[in-house]
């Protein structure tokens, strides 16, 4: 594996981190779902940074960077485009949307209702918009960051399992420690002003990914992966365990074979980064909570538990025999 790639990878992190204390993981993972091309919904109160995280990360890319603020009143044609009609002309001409852009920031996309979440569906998956009759592919790369508040819930409309399907990681930002804290207060908010270079070009994204493809992975690895999503399956899991001691009647919908897909994906990418050219199962690992969190839907058993998701995929880690 060449070792061009994790220089690359490096100079990205440490030019994140003239803005960003103690966020190294959260760098590390949307580099990863980007390398992967895949979107991320990231999740966490208020002044945790993460709109600072996503920018300094558009700009290090040298991407178009463009922020949506979903709110209410938000309706589709606003972030998908519209058809409007030129009187003097008299004809429709399109004007596109926000999205038509590298780098989407979906700000506080729980805030808008679900018609406009789902005007995001077509061109997070198809990479396109249609307006009116035509359909317009849309910028590449193209990469959304959507994040939410999770612990407003007035105002606040839940994503359809069908569009949380469609992001490739979850990632939950946590509080700082009191030593990255006090970092980050002495800055006195001046981080949003240091200057960041771009590191990555169109080139070495492109590379990047063709790299990632080209990682292997045994066959043992796949069936790891697929023991993994088929325990997450209470129909497929029902006969072979004991109800008493079976931790799937905390779920009440399992993964997807999209979550595999995305599970061998991020594997390979964390392996890229790691300057290897095949997949270990502690690839599969490093990425599965982040893959899976927003897959699984929880029974009411598990609410009253005060079980979380987090805590199901753990105990699913540690139940499968690593290869």
């Amino acid at each position: 594996m060449e070792n061009k790639y994790v220089d690359l990878i490096n100079r990205c992190r440490a030019e994140c981190s003239k803005r960003l204390v103690g966020q190294d993981a959260l760098i590390n993972d949307i580099l990863t779902a980007f390398v992967a091309d895949g979107h991320v919904l990231v999740e966490g109160v208020p002044g945790l940074a993460k709109t600072l995280a996503i920018k300094t990360i558009a700009q290090i890319l040298g991407l178009e960077f463009k922020r949506i603020q979903f709110t209410p009143d938000l309706l589709p044609a606003d972030v998908t485009g519209t058809l409007i009609y030129e009187q003097n002309k008299g004809m429709f001409s399109v004007r596109k949307g926000p999205v038509f852009a590298n780098v989407i920031l979906a700000d506080e996309i729980n805030r808008a209702p679900a018609k406009v979440q789902s005007a995001m569906l077509e061109a997070m998956e198809e990479r396109q918009v249609t307006i009116g009759e035509e359909t317009y592919k849309l910028p590449s790369p193209f990469f959304v960051l959507a994040t939410q508040n999770p612990v407003e819930q007035e105002g606040t409309y839940n994503l359809p399992e069908a569009e949380l399907d469609r992001f490739l990681m979850k990632l939950v930002v946590n509080y700082p420690t009191a030593e990255n804290e006090k970092l980050i207060v002495k800055t006195c908010g001046k981080a949003p002003t240091v200057p960041v270079n771009t590191i990555l070009t169109g080139v070495d994204i492109s590379q990047m990914r063709q790299a990632a493809e080209k990682i292997t992975c045994d066959d043992k690895i796949a069936d790891y992966i697929v023991n993994i999503l088929t325990v997450t399956r209470p129909a497929a899991t029902q006969e072979k365990t004991s109800h008493k001691n079976d931790i799937t009647r905390y779920i009440h919908f399992g993964a997807s074979p999209r979550a595999g897909i995305a599970m061998m994906q991020c594997a390979k990418v964390h392996a890229l980064f790691a300057g290897r050219d095949f997949v270990l199962p502690e690839d599969v690992k490093a990425v599965a909570l982040n893959v899976l969190r927003h897959r699984i839907v929880l029974s009411y058993e598990a609410a009253a538990d005060n079980i979380s998701a987090d805590e199901i995929i753990s105990r699913i880690l540690d139940f499968i025999p690593v290869p």
